[in-house]
């Protein structure tokens, strides 16, 4: 099931990924409408911004 966060104004935020780059890694971002869905990958926690309440996927 794809990862959805809501933020404290009541925004609604998509985990998607990527693949990217020359090597192939696995690129991840939020965004406001869906677009390559994906879960929470393990050893990942979500913070806010304190100014911009924008989510950020963080390691452990």
């Amino acid at each position: 099931m794809p990862y959805e966060h809501v933020n404290s104004n009541g925004t609604r935020y998509h985990l998607n990924s990527m693949t990217g780059g020359r090597n192939g890694k696995t690129i991840y971002f939020f965004s406001k409408e869906p677009r390559s869905p994906c879960d929470l990958p393990p050893g990942f926690i979500i913070v806010e911004n304190p100014l911009t309440k924008l989510p950020i996927l963080k390691k452990k």
